[in-house]
């Protein structure tokens, strides 16, 4: 190589060089862009919140609806067996056909479902404690709530629905919704007599 090549090799990268210095001086009082990346993050960020609000929202609206299933389960075991018909199970024909359509009847519709084994009925007493109890099937009537360590309250007849929903996020990768349970699960109790 000679010397008149390596010099003019040097010259181009000093003059490139400086030219990039050059440009890199004038970008550096440049705030015109500025605006436009600030907007860029902050749109981001605030994309990311509204992702999460609609998520939330959704799922909070979901469990309301499966809590109002569970609600109108019940009214409708109480709406269709009178004092007449309990308990419901033997004497009370079609009612867990009526409490599954009412489940059915929120905004959810047939995406909520009864759970296995339910609707339920027997005979519950109020305890000492002020909390229901549990006392026997439908089979054999108890004549008071001395199992439930108070004799002089009366045991009621009781219908149990429990609902169930699958609840899945709209951007589950994004949102903190995606550590919510994937199953809604509600129950709910009646006095029936």
């Amino acid at each position: 190589m000679n010397s008149a090549t390596g010099k003019s090799a040097s010259c181009v990268l000093r003059g490139r060089t400086a030219r990039l210095l050059q440009l890199a001086l004038q970008l550096k009082g440049d705030c015109r862009a500025l605006a436009a990346i600030e907007f860029a993050l902050i749109a981001g960020f605030l994309a990311i919140g509204a992702l999460n609000v609609a998520d939330i929202s959704a799922f909070l609206f979901d469990r309301t609806q499966v809590e109002n299933a569970a609600e109108m389960g019940v009214q409708a075991a109480w709406a269709a067996c009178d004092l007449n018909h309990i308990p419901a199970t033997t004497k009370c024909s079609g009612w867990t056909t009526t409490v599954a359509t009412a489940v059915h009847s929120t905004a959810l519709g047939t995406s909520v479902s009864v759970a296995s084994g339910y609707p339920t009925e027997g005979y519950y007493c109020v305890n000492s404690s002020g909390a229901l109890q549990y006392m026997s099937d439908t089979s054999s009537k108890p004549t008071d709530c001395s199992g439930a360590g108070v004799a002089s309250n009366a045991p009621g007849d009781y219908v149990k629905v429990q609902v169930t929903y699958s609840y899945s996020p709209m951007f589950s990768g994004i949102t903190v919704a995606g550590t919510f349970p994937t199953t809604i699960t509600e129950t709910s109790w009646m006095r029936l007599g």
